[in-house]
């Protein structure tokens, strides 16, 4: 057998390095169907044939069909570890790299490249350096958009292997590398959040199946690691269905006698089962003090664990949007989700021993258990709008905010709507919007003569044409043109296009917009509800656009309003109006605090029965 591998190694070896590009061909071909033998691969790599794949890639003069072949058969040999990823050339690592950066190439070359540099990352600390400078987050995320699920699952595991390889300092690094969380930058990770955390909707879609014998060992390992029961195998059938029983009420399953009913809801369906798994085998002192420490516990007063799993599970699928396809314009992503592997299981055995805090803290019962998982879900969500970096910040911050400071909280936003509604601050408050709509009309006009960058978004997801709009600082004028990625506050001169603001008729939003007329019904309720255009000269002409944000979408409609005199109607400006008023009412009524303000004005004195009075000012006080 070895002297046959030894020839068909031979020849490969020949073949490879022949002047026809046919038979080189298939030489590939053929060594990569038998690199999966690990005796040729041995009589291969001896000759040292895998430096002539090497040379192939790096050289990069090959045809896309045979520098498949190569990567294929190259990524085979090294499969069986007979030669270390650490003794590769810096050139062939940056070529492999270039295949993943290149925007057009070969879809096999690139789901090929990306798994070469998985191995590499995964295999030292030296490597995954030189892959980390030589490969981009927002590169690698873009290849999460592709419709090639292949090169969708190798881009993620390349991330994950990358953010899992570092330690903090270098995965802020990565995340960070672009300098500043930019719009886009944050929009691309909150897609790697969105399409990671999806991968639990099968998860969490799935009910739990009775005769499913896996799923079933998986509730009785719940119930084992959190009792210590006796041999199980002397008792009789009866006595050990009684004892299980027994168990499974302790444990909180409404069902005890078949606990997989509880499970049949979906979501969160197998997710809160994994999730409960996951607590008990990686925190199992933790699980059996929530456990045991209720078990003991009056029956109206005992935290049900299972019953407060799956509507915390539940809960975590809603805050996340588990389930929900990643928004073209959203970038509200969770720095805390990029800490470690396994989030989701991570932050659930946080928040289900948060939960039986809570619970003791409210002294609840039974009865009180949605509201225990209002105050939960409260604690949860005001915790990660803090933006926490890592799951001990997360930890410590969701743990101080316990029961009576979310009281506190709740009464203060009560009272201060309360405050709010007065008559007389309400009559004070319409006084007070004239000026401070005003200040907003000012910030808006500015903005516009700032200027926005946006992209033009055809039928294809995203552009990388920009184009530049500014208000010039007379406010008489929109300046506008083409400019590239890089431009941050192109000067106005630069910008060729102008548009007189005393010609523009009318402003126009949503399916009114003439862009969104001609691409009727390819556009989704996202892209539309970011669309406005303006038209001009007569009607005839309009300058369409796609802001990038619905915060940038209400600041130019809004100052499009301005310029043609119209009333601003955004909800931002609803919203920094509101901020406004507030803020000059509290700072008005500050002298007042903790003083009742009436209703209605405290009547005028009657005046006196004569004004023969005056006041001597020719006295010098002493």
């Amino acid at each position: 057998m070895c002297v046959f591998q030894g020839r068909c190694a031979e020849d490969l070896y020949k073949g490879i390095q022949s002047s026809d590009s046919g038979v080189r061909c298939d030489s590939l071909k053929q060594l990569a169907d038998v690199s999966t033998d690990i005796t040729f691969a041995q009589e291969f790599i001896s000759r040292d044939g895998h430096s002539l794949l090497v040379q192939i890639v790096e050289e990069d003069k090959e045809s896309c069909l045979i520098m498949t072949h190569t990567l294929t058969g190259f990524m085979e040999l090294m499969d069986h570890g007979i030669v270390s990823w650490e003794n590769l050339s810096s050139a062939f690592i940056k070529k492999i790299a270039s295949f993943v950066n290149a925007k057009v190439q070969d879809a096999s070359i690139q789901r090929l490249a990306l798994a070469i540099l998985e191995n590499m990352v995964l295999s030292s600390n030296s490597l995954f350096q030189l892959v980390r400078q030589e490969v981009t987050l927002e590169r690698l995320i873009t290849h999460l958009q592709v419709t090639n699920q292949q090169i969708q699952t190798k881009a993620m595991a390349l991330l994950m292997a990358l953010l899992q390889t570092a330690g903090e300092v270098d995965r802020q690094n990565i995340i960070h590398s672009s300098g500043p969380v930019g719009d886009e930058m944050a929009h691309y990770l909150y897609v790697l959040q969105s399409v990671t955390l999806n991968l639990l909707e099968p998860l969490m879609r799935t009910p739990l199946d009775s005769y499913n014998q896996d799923q079933r060992d998986m509730l009785h390992n719940l119930r084992q690691l959190a009792f210590e029961t006796e041999s199980e195998g002397s008792l009789s059938n009866e006595r050990r269905r009684s004892l299980c029983a027994k168990e499974f009420k302790k444990l909180g399953f409404s069902n005890n006698s078949n606990p997989g009913q509880d499970l049949v809801r979906a979501p969160p369906g197998l997710l809160a089962l994994d999730t409960m798994t996951y607590f008990a085998s990686r925190y199992p002192d933790a699980y059996s003090r929530f456990v045991l420490e209720n078990s003991s516990r009056e029956d109206k007063h005992e935290c049900p664990f299972a019953r407060s799993s799956i509507q915390l599970t539940l809960i975590l699928c809603e805050i996340f949007r588990i389930g929900e396809p990643p928004s073209e314009t959203r970038s509200d992503f969770h720095p805390i989700f990029f800490s470690q592997d396994r989030i989701f299981n991570e932050l659930f055995c946080i928040c289900i021993q948060l939960l039986n805090k809570t619970w003791k803290e409210m002294r609840a019962t039974q009865e009180d258990f949605d509201k225990v998982m209002q105050v939960v879900r409260e604690q949860i969500t005001r915790t990660l709008a803090s933006k926490p970096t890592s799951l001990e910040l997360f930890k410590n911050k969701v743990n101080a905010l316990n029961y009576s400071e979310i009281l506190k909280l709740r009464q203060t936003e009560r009272l201060h709507q309360e405050e709010t509604l007065a008559p007389p601050v309400l009559e004070l408050k319409e006084r007070l919007k004239p000026e401070l709509l005003e200040l907003i009309r000012q910030q808006r006009l500015n903005r516009l003569c700032h200027g926005t960058l946006f992209r033009k978004i055809s039928s294809r997801r995203r552009q990388d044409k920009l184009w530049y709009c500014r208000l010039s600082p007379n406010h008489k004028v929109l300046h506008y043109g083409d400019v590239e990625e890089d431009t941050e506050t192109p000067p106005i001169e630069t910008l060729q296009e102008k548009i007189p603001v005393a010609d523009i008729k009318a402003l126009l939003t949503g399916k009114d917009c003439p862009h969104m007329k001609e691409n009727k019904g390819k556009q989704n309720k996202e892209v539309l509800d970011l669309a406005f255009s303006i038209t001009y000269d007569v009607e005839e002409y309009s300058l369409n656009f796609i802001a990038s944000s619905r915060t940038d979408f209400c600041l130019w409609t809004d100052g499009l309003s301005v310029l043609l005199g119209r009333e601003m109607s955004s909800e931002c400006m609803r919203s920094e109006l509101e901020i406004l008023l507030s803020m000059e009412i509290k700072l008005r009524l500050l002298d007042l605090e903790n003083v009742p303000i009436p209703d209605a004005a405290p009547p005028v004195p009657k005046p006196p029965s004569n004004f023969n009075f005056c006041y001597d000012f020719s006295q010098t006080e002493q």
